[in-house]
């Protein structure tokens, strides 16, 4: 049989209650924002835009094959440091971290 909780051992005592549609709403769209960035680098600047691209280079390798190999996955770790950042200052934001 479930008990009720006490007030004190309420989460968030004396806190406003977060508005957790507003707050999920938010990180969707951190969430396509960020996934739209990795799917340009990795779809567009390693498959619809290599020829375009590899007229540079970068390290001695063609800037398209570059990005194909590792400029994707580089890109891909960066945007998981920004995505942590960005959902750090979302909770806090509304009070659930």
């Amino acid at each position: 049989m479930d008990e009720p909780i006490e007030n004190s051992q309420q989460p968030n005592k004396g806190k406003k209650a977060p508005n957790l549609k507003e707050y999920w709403h938010e990180n969707l769209k951190y969430l396509a924002v960020l996934l739209f960035i990795w799917f340009t680098v990795s779809f567009g600047a390693g498959i619809l835009f290599v020829d375009s691209l590899n007229q540079f280079q970068l390290g001695g390798f063609k800037l398209g094959f570059w990005f194909a190999q590792q400029g994707s996955i580089y890109c891909f770790v960066i945007l998981i440091f920004v995505y942590v950042i960005l959902m750090n200052r979302l909770d806090k934001k509304y009070g659930v971290d």
